[in-house]
């Protein structure tokens, strides 16, 4: 998401990620621009400077999630509420930690 705003280096995407490793890190970035989802740039600077941007298809992919997150917030609740009544009403089902006799 940070990189959809537009050019991002690297220790500012570990700060922006929390509990995540460089090293986990530097796979996903790979990853991620292998797919087609990021551009990095590396400025030859001492120490090299490394950036990363969103390509078009990231954005596109960011703007969907995005809705799809709002959505499931939008609807939380009425998750919940569907949730407890089906559990209510549901028989229990076997290898979900229900006793079916001693």
């Amino acid at each position: 998401m940070e990189a959809t705003r537009g050019p991002v280096r690297f220790t500012e995407l570990e700060r922006a990620v929390s509990g995540i490793s460089r090293r986990m890190l530097t796979l996903t970035l790979r990853n991620l621009e292998r797919d087609g989802l990021l551009v990095r740039t590396v400025h030859p600077t001492v120490p090299p400077k490394v950036e990363y941007v969103a390509t078009d298809m990231a954005r596109e992919l960011c703007a969907y999630l995005l809705g799809l997150t709002e959505w499931a917030e939008r609807h939380r609740a009425a998750t919940v509420r569907a949730r407890d009544a089906y559990d209510s009403t549901a028989p229990p089902r076997a290898g979900l930690g229900v006793s079916l006799g001693s």
